[in-house]
């Protein structure tokens, strides 16, 4: 499958999904937790073994010895602290536990490089990015297919110029992955809510109303009765999507619905395993603290430590 037709299929799944009258779609987007284990310490730290490395690590623990386990534990926590000052702070930790988290967006990002990645320099220019995704496009400028790449084209050039820090149209694979992922970096949030207005702003008034609001998520179909959670999604909007009652969502009150401030369970948990392993409670932690702490962070179980370290080899 080419990438004009993983487009289309992308966009004849969205149209299914938004034909069917009773599918509640989700815009919002929300931090996810870090395990799905119970967070007891006086049962098992497995929760804070899937939070330091991540889930899909911490599966592999079980064949390293705890001087094995120490040993590695030692050289994730170099990495960890990054300002090498010889200490982890819990700022330094809350790092460490989000890059861990989002194994799954790395890896796909990984998977995607080398097709986007023409001359093998290790960046991704947008020229490489455009002719790969747009190549038959730019061939072809009026294809029969119904497809506006010209519009799909000139909205994914704002969002990479937008993760593209320094402006050069070239990007690291930091900012590629900002540019895949923009709801995951605090920087692109702006550009993700202006697409989210463009998707749903169907008269171009520059703000969502509630028909705009309830017809993204639901589709009459010849019903007339709605089902009950769009009469709650209705009250929703009323009541607490539209901020000022002016009977429509701004760009703030749009940020604030599909981007909400959530707890952070990643501070959460650099602020536990910090009160739980800082000795001389300096507020900070030194190599030797963690490693006597090791079955907090990894227990005497096994994990691929070579792939975790060259995975945070850029973080």
């Amino acid at each position: 499958m080419d990438l004009r037709q993983f487009l289309m299929c992308l966009f004849l799944c969205t149209v299914f999904a938004l034909s069917k009258p009773t599918e509640k779609k989700d815009r919002v987007h929300h931090e996810p937790q870090l395990s799905d284990k119970v967070h007891n310490d006086a049962q098992s730290f497995d929760y804070d073994h899937d939070a330091f490395l991540g889930a899909e690590e911490a599966k592999t623990f079980d064949q390293l010895t705890p001087e094995e386990s120490k040993e590695r534990l030692g050289m994730i926590v170099d990495k960890i602290d990054v300002d090498k000052d010889g200490f982890v702070t819990e700022g330094e930790l809350k790092s460490w536990i989000k890059h861990a988290q989002k194994k799954y967006i790395y890896d796909n990002v990984e998977n995607q490089w080398q097709e986007f990645d023409l001359n093998q320099d290790g960046l991704i220019s947008w020229d490489e990015y455009r002719n790969v995704t747009y190549g038959t496009y730019l061939d072809d400028p009026d294809p029969d297919d119904g497809f506006n790449y010209k519009q799909m084209m000139v909205r994914d050039e704002r969002r990479f110029k937008m993760a593209d820090k320094d402006g050069d149209l070239i990007a690291t694979k930091e900012e590629f992955t900002a540019f895949l992922h923009p709801e995951e970096y605090d920087y692109m949030k702006d550009i993700v809510v202006q697409e989210t207005m463009e998707d749903i702003d169907k008269n171009a008034d520059g703000f969502i109303d509630l028909e705009e609001y309830i017809g993204d998520m639901y589709s009459h179909d010849g019903n007339a009765d709605e089902p009950e959670w769009v009469k709650t999604e209705r009250e929703q909007f009323v009541e607490f999507r539209d901020k000022n009652r002016d009977g429509k969502m701004d760009k703030e009150e749009t940020k604030d619905w599909i981007l909400p401030s959530d707890y952070d369970h990643a501070e959460a948990e650099a602020r536990h395993l910090v009160y739980e392993s800082d000795q001389n409670k300096d507020g900070k932690l030194t190599k030797e603290e963690i490693v006597d702490k090791y079955d907090l962070f990894v227990g005497s179980q096994a994990t691929d430590f070579g792939e975790a370290l060259v995975r945070h080899d850029e973080f």
